[in-house]
């Protein structure tokens, strides 16, 4: 669909947005509240994917509820703080991938709780509790677990690579 009003006359579009509704509303990634003065709300629009079978037969229709933040509205320290998006390297990963392999490090449980905790709620600078999934902190969040943990395991951070 074009738009979300052609997603709605047709039922199979209209199912799958209320299945990632109702996910969204499960894994509490919002709450509604009070728009504050002078605070503009953060708009969000759908994307749509058509999900095709090893058969090219139409497997599911999927759907996705995106934050449009139009960063050209907001103010910084008003409506968002700092931003963060770290790199590694390749050959940065791939060491510490045979490293983790060597010394016999749990990553499949300790990585995998990482990533858990990125789903779950922090607070962010303004004192809100917030999903940070898909927000713009979310990388910056991930990255300092990561590196809590990796630093917890003897990986010093280099300056070669962020």
């Amino acid at each position: 669909p074009k738009n979300v009003h052609e997603a709605l006359d047709h039922p199979r579009w209209r199912q799958a947005m209320i299945v990632e509704m109702q996910a969204l509303e499960h894994s509490g990634t919002w709450e509604l509240v009070p728009l504050p003065p002078g605070k503009q709300p953060v708009g969000c629009r759908w994307v749509y994917a058509i999900k095709v079978g090893p058969d090219g037969t139409v497997d599911r229709l999927k759907t996705r509820l995106v934050l449009v933040t139009k960063g050209y509205t907001q103010i910084y320290g008003l409506d968002y703080g700092d931003t963060f998006s770290p790199v590694a390297k390749i050959p940065t990963v791939r060491l510490f991938l045979t490293m983790a392999a060597i010394r016999h490090w749990p990553l499949r449980h300790e990585l995998l709780s990482i990533f858990v905790s990125f789903f779950n709620e922090i607070k962010n600078q303004f004192g809100k509790t917030i999903k940070i999934f898909r927000s713009d902190n979310a990388k910056e969040y991930f990255s300092f677990e990561l590196s809590s943990f990796l630093s917890s395991h003897g990986v010093l951070h280099q300056s070669t690579c962020p």
